[in-house]
């Protein structure tokens, strides 16, 4: 009726007559017949009409989004609007699920309400935090799927140029322990981008020639076209979140038997469906996080989370900020707190973000009443973020903290190996894999990493029945390039033909290149073959240099061995299975070694002019003396990354060889051998005296110079 009375208002203010309804449908002015001047409307009308736009409005709301509920709901947090006192006053009648907040579906049952001629009654939902599940509420990396996950290991790639978030202690003899990186893959793929912002670069002078696994993002592909020899390795791919490329298979040297049996097949799938049964149980366990503290706020926490998980992370951080100063006891406000500055720390790549982070990890597990589940994620979280930052000393402290309250917790004294084994120490690492393998001896994480420690001790046929019946357990954690590569070097020790089929189940895994390309440092796309000509490389002025001076750095080279022994350091990588060999490091990791240079300048002067060598920064350049009676060890480099170039100094003929996969080749005085030395190869010294040669390795010739200056050392 109010419409009614505005409408004949308004007609009457333009002096203009309101239109009359007839009943055969035609309109017509009213005149001065008509009663009081009013329209000729009968009540039904105006029900239908009202109702018509009632139900069209419905429709508009509902199927074109006019009401946008998220903004509604941001909007009321933005002004902190307090949830448990609306509840008690007008909205608490809409709470129609029951969960003890207004919020999206609410809106859309009370938008229905005013819509709808009839009340429906609305079916009740499980609680909000029950819907999205502990695993989607414990995310705080974008990516990451669960804050229970395994601890992340230090994984060497370097920061953003661009970015002042560095690590803030990249002396920590942590990284000194060059073999053990990134103990865990899958975990590694899904926090790729997060590590390469927070992880220090190698401390310079540690090289590690047996290679570790290691994911390399790719800064930009390689141009011109890679050809057949394409490397197969799906490792940078992934951690680009790109599928791998389905290029045909290189067509590779065969060895003696390379292809795995029926056994080690079935094994295979055996191992996956122990893995599968694993996730399923841990999803059906869902963490406790709430105490009574906590529950009493349970709405308001919900909203602050939701506003996380969401990337409103300014408002977020408001949102748990508040919680914590209204209410200092609640360790799920405090939780939220933390996991949103962490997610801050990784954005905006601040280090002092990340250590707030950390504090307030270490404040949520301190408070009184903690959950156990909560506790554990707090403190796990908070070793994994010291770890990024590399402090692994305080990463220990945390992870002992976490056994002693947990005794019984194998996968954390798991964790407490892997952090041992960060920090270079084997002895302790190995103390903690005995205690679990003693009270948990099919444990295939501890066996892996028990047999990896053994054959660091050099216990090499004590070190296969642990590494192989931990890759064949399948569990979470063990399917490692890094196992894979000792299993099979610790076969081929001991004559065991079965390495190969080893190393064509790490090829199958993607873990290798191919069977005879085992480098865990890769960059995809590169050509691959084993042996080199100058001309294939595009280094011929490089190589001219060397062969017609290569008297002036023979005597040079001599004349340091007469003066001082001592500057030829023995081989200490284990890769020697008798015999001397010493070597004499001009340049390391793209930088002169010390005063090096002081004792052969005329070489270094002459090297100089070639930065594709000198500024190598994955690899070397040296003298490598041999005495007579020594054996190699068949292995490979660490990197597809760089070509190896020996130049002969002092040959003694004959007795003197190298193997790279098939082919058997020998030095020769003033000429250059090339290979690539990511394929394997083996080395023999059979001769009456010393064998001299100058090493000198370049960036693959595929390599862009964006990725010449952005890839890590080694």
């Amino acid at each position: 009726m109010a419409q009614k009375k505005n409408s004949k208002t308004h007609n009457k203010r333009d002096g203009r007559p309101a239109p009359v309804e007839h009943k055969n449908g035609k309109r017509a002015e009213a005149g001065p017949g008509a009663a009081d001047g009013g329209p000729r409307f009968s009540m039904f009308t105006w029900l239908v009409v009202v109702a018509l736009l009632g139900v069209w409005s419905s429709v508009a709301v509902f199927y074109f989004d006019i009401v946008d509920y998220d903004r509604v709901l941001a909007r009321a947090q933005e002004f902190r609007m307090n949830f448990s006192e609306v509840l008690q006053g007008k909205l608490a009648a809409y709470d129609t699920d029951g969960d003890g907040d207004f919020d999206v579906e609410d809106a859309k049952v009370l938008l229905e309400k005013t819509s709808k001629p009839e009340v429906e009654t609305p079916t009740q939902r499980a609680p909000e935090l029950e819907k999205d599940g502990p695993a989607a509420e414990e995310t705080s990396v974008p990516g990451s799927q669960d804050v229970e996950s395994e601890i992340q290991a230090a994984v060497p790639l370097p920061p953003l140029d661009d970015s002042h978030f560095v690590p803030d202690d990249p002396t920590e003899p942590g990284q000194r322990y060059g073999q053990y990186q990134n103990q865990n893959q899958n975990q590694a793929r899904s926090c790729q981008v997060l590590i390469s912002l927070f992880v220090p670069e190698e401390e310079p002078g540690s090289i590690d020639t047996t290679g570790v696994l290691v994911e390399e993002s790719q800064p930009e592909e390689t141009e011109g076209e890679s050809g057949r020899y394409q490397t197969s390795s799906k490792l940078s791919a992934e951690a680009e979140g790109e599928e791998p490329p389905k290029a045909e298979p290189e067509p590779e040297p065969q060895t003696g038997s390379t292809q795995p049996t029926e056994s080690r097949q079935e094994a295979d799938g055996a191992a996956e469906k122990a893995a599968e049964e694993q996730k399923e149980k841990a999803k059906k366990k869902k963490p406790k996080l709430l105490n009574k503290i906590d529950k009493s706020i349970k709405s308001e926490i919900d909203a602050a989370e939701k506003l996380r998980r969401k990337g409103n992370l300014d408002m977020a951080l408001k949102a748990f900020d508040s919680l914590v100063q209204q209410h200092p006891l609640s360790p799920r406000a405090r939780y939220g707190k933390a996991q949103v500055q962490d997610d801050l720390a990784e954005k905006l790549r601040s280090n002092d973000l990340l250590q707030s982070a950390i504090n307030t990890y270490r404040e949520a597990a301190e408070l009184p009443d903690v959950t156990s589940d909560l506790l554990r994620a707090a403190l796990k979280r908070r070793a994994e973020r010291q770890q990024f930052l590399g402090r692994m000393r305080g990463s220990l402290a945390t992870l002992q903290k976490l056994v002693d309250i947990f005794p019984d917790d194998v996968g954390l004294r798991n964790d407490l190996g892997v952090a041992h084994l960060l920090l270079g120490d084997n002895k302790g690492a190995k103390k903690v894999y005995e205690e679990v393998l003693a009270v948990a001896p099919s444990n295939g994480f501890a066996k892996v990493h028990y047999g990896f420690i053994l054959k660091a001790e050099n216990k090499i046929a004590e070190s296969i029945p642990y590494l192989r019946e931990g890759l064949e357990s399948g569990e979470p954690g063990t399917d490692d390039g890094r196992f894979y590569f000792h299993l099979g070097d610790a076969l081929q020790r001991v004559g065991d033909d079965s390495a190969y089929q080893w190393y064509e189940r790490g090829h199958q895994r993607g873990h290798f290149a191919s069977v005879w390309q085992r480098s865990l440092y890769n960059v995809e796309g590169l050509k691959a073959q084993p042996w080199w000509t100058p001309q294939e490389t595009g280094y011929t002025d490089l190589v001219r240099m060397l062969e017609r001076n290569w008297k002036t750095i023979r005597d040079e080279a001599l004349a340091v061995m007469d003066r001082s022994r001592g500057r030829f350091i023995p081989e200490e990588e284990n890769l020697r299975e008798k015999g001397e060999w010493g070597q004499y490091t001009l340049w390391q990791q793209g930088k002169r070694v010390g005063n090096a240079c002081q004792g052969v300048p005329k070489t270094c002067a002459l090297m100089e002019r070639f930065p594709e060598a000198t500024g190598c920064k994955r690899g070397q350049i040296k003298f490598s003396v041999m005495q007579p009676g020594t054996h190699v060890w068949p292995h490979t480099g660490p990197t597809n990354c760089r070509l190896r170039m020996h130049l002969g100094l002092v040959i003694p003929a004959p007795g003197c060889r190298i193997r790279c996969t098939n082919q058997t080749r020998e030095w020769e005085e003033g000429r250059v051998l090339i290979f690539d030395d990511s394929f394997e190869h083996e080395v023999w010294q059979e001769a009456d005296s010393y064998r001299l040669i100058f090493i000198v390795d370049v960036w693959h010739p595929e390599l862009s110079q964006y990725q010449r200056q952005t890839l890590s050392p080694i």
